[in-house]
């Protein structure tokens, strides 16, 4: 289950016409000015203070890739624990625009969570801890903690079929 909270939009444009009256351009430009240079920062110390200055939420040790996509409107939304990993090239999203409406949700990742490369994380998900996300997955629910998921959307991953895999 996802947790948005919807706003709805009136005056005939698609929601996405209505950005600056729910953030800032000025917040807006510095945080995509930060997350430019945080996605091809090889210091994962230096990475992770440039997004604690926008507002997120980063635990002890956590490893963000190269050219993981941070949400540029809601960076403050977003929680990673200690101990986790995300892949390259990953995006972490905190809202959707929609024609009618915009939903905004908290992005929760657990400790010691691994997710895989060029995942896309939806607006208003929690990680649970442990928990392992496969490469090219896209998470639209909640991920239980210590699961193993994967797909578009995801969808739970049993040992035997990663034994197949693996040969």
């Amino acid at each position: 289950m996802r947790r948005l909270t919807c706003y709805s939009v009136s005056g005939g444009k698609n929601s996405l016409r209505y950005l600056y009256k729910t953030v800032s351009l000025w917040r807006t430009i510095i945080n995509f000015i930060i997350i430019s240079l945080g996605r091809v920062s090889p210091s994962f110390e230096f990475k992770n203070w440039l997004y604690r200055l926008m507002g997120m939420k980063i635990g002890k040790n956590v490893s963000l890739g190269l050219m993981v996509m941070i949400d540029v409107f809601f960076p403050e939304e977003i929680e990673v624990g200690d101990n986790t990993i995300v892949g390259y090239n990953t995006t972490l999203l905190a809202h959707e625009y929609l024609v009618p409406e915009w939903r905004k949700g908290k992005v929760k990742i657990g400790k010691n969570v691994l997710i895989g490369a060029n995942s896309t994380i939806l607006a208003g998900i929690e990680i649970g801890d442990n928990a392992v996300i496969s490469a090219c997955s896209l998470v639209n629910k909640d991920v239980s903690p210590g699961s193993f998921v994967g797909g578009v959307p995801v969808r739970p991953i049993i040992k035997e079929e990663v034994h197949e895999i693996n040969g």
